[in-house]
């Protein structure tokens, strides 16, 4: 611990981190890491979220404006989309399940629903997925921030015992390293927050969109099964 009063140089980030206790460094290393990984997913999740609404919208559009579902899913139907995705567990049903003589019209619907609401909640699972990584680093990252502070403060008091000085400038670095660690934490901790709300706000949009099409289509297909009692699709 220096016994010279703390310049601008000694005070900057980087010497903050070279002359920190082992274990501050550690705590610090781990908070930057988890800090690049967190606006990874965030980068990640933000840019597949954004694509994902743009061509959902244009695919529904289209969906929409087709004279033949068949035709359409044959040629659009695997395409990466949530929306495609509902599509085909919605058609796939509907062809299991009108495919004999009789078609049993209530269990039709019911097992159109489910299978719908099954791809639904499976798309968004996938989308979701590290999402709980950002919840984690928000909520862990200022403790582990706090646990370096308190270590690095506890190493400023017994150097305090150590030089029998209680000049501030004793004690100046050591408290700074220490409260750098939770600058770090906090720096870790905010935007994994924030991003957590604003891409689950838009994961419940997707949601809403993807439950809205997919009671269209069961609409429309339970409508299919009034015109065509007993006939496939």
């Amino acid at each position: 611990m220096p016994n010279t009063p703390p310049t601008a140089d000694m005070m900057s980030p980087l010497h903050l981190f070279l002359e920190a206790d082992a274990v501050v460094k550690i705590v610090m290393l781990g908070l930057l890491a988890a800090s690049i990984w967190t606006w990874a997913i965030i980068f990640s999740h933000s840019l597949r979220l954004r694509r994902i609404n743009r061509l959902s919208q244009s695919y529904e559009r289209d969906f929409w404006a087709a004279t033949d579902i068949d035709s359409f899913h044959a040629k659009r139907g695997e395409e990466k989309l949530p929306t495609a995705a509902v599509l085909s567990a919605g058609l796939d049903e509907w062809r299991r399940s009108t495919r004999g003589v009789v078609v049993d019209r209530a269990g039709t619907r019911e097992r159109l629903a489910s299978r719908m609401s099954a791809a639904v909640a499976a798309e968004l699972d996938r989308l979701g997925d590290r999402l709980n990584i950002l919840a984690t680093v928000g909520s862990v990252a200022p403790f582990v921030g706090l646990f370096g502070t308190v270590w690095g403060i506890m190493r400023s008091f017994s150097a305090i015992a150590n030089a029998n000085n209680t000049s501030l400038a004793v004690v100046a670095p050591g408290i700074a390293e220490a409260l750098f660690a939770t600058a770090i934490g906090l720096f870790a901790a905010i935007p994994a927050v924030i991003a957590y709300n604003r891409l689950s706000h838009g994961l419940d949009r997707l949601d809403a969109r993807l439950g809205r099409f997919a009671d269209r289509f069961h609409a429309t297909l339970s409508r299919e099964l009034e015109v065509e009692a007993g006939g496939g699709h």
